[in-house]
């Protein structure tokens, strides 16, 4: 094995300038980092727990900044070293706005995140009935089954979303 040659250490300038870009993400700051990513920033930069930008955007609900990652290039199913991905945080915030976006943009809504959990299994734990239609509505799994080998209705029962757990229920007596 080849030794690797060392990491260079990252000035207080750099360190600085990313920590700003990490909250132009968390802040919903559209426009300044649109700016930054048409001057060459990478689309897909990540932090230190592999958040990327549009993870972070997603998850904080700023779908505008959400549309200026996608459209240089921001990749939807980038999951974050917990192997959540952006949907996955949206749907576990109730975004309606941003789970519609990232769905227009291709993401995958049986993308699995640690614990094998979808999209479909987050919204439904959390009572999130709009965005559990949603999900339907573009071909999410209703059968697919956690990492214990849960369904998103199994999931829903057990956290006690009753509104998301009969809505599941309902769509497995029509299959």
């Amino acid at each position: 094995m080849q030794n690797e040659p060392p990491k260079p250490e990252l000035d207080e300038e750099t360190i600085a300038f990313a920590q700003r870009v990490f909250q132009h993400a968390r802040a919903g700051q559209a426009q300044e980092l649109g700016e930054l990513l048409r001057m060459g920033l990478p689309p897909n930069l990540r932090n230190e727990k592999g958040d990327s930008l549009l993870m972070l955007a997603s998850y904080h609900g700023h779908v505008d900044t959400v549309r200026v990652l996608l459209s240089h290039g921001a990749d939807p199913e980038l999951a974050n070293d917990r192997g959540q991905t952006p949907l996955a945080g949206a749907a576990f915030k109730g975004d309606m706005a941003t789970v519609q976006c990232l769905l227009d943009e291709g993401a995958d809504p049986d993308g699995r995140s640690e614990g094998g959990k979808t999209p479909l299994m987050i919204a439904a734990m959390f009572n999130r009935v709009g965005i559990v239609d949603a999900l339907l509505a573009r071909g999410a799994d209703l059968m697919a089954k956690d990492a214990s080998g849960l369904t998103a209705e199994a999931l829903a029962s057990a956290m006690g979303a009753a509104d998301t757990a009969e809505l599941l229920a309902g769509a497995v007596r029509k299959r």
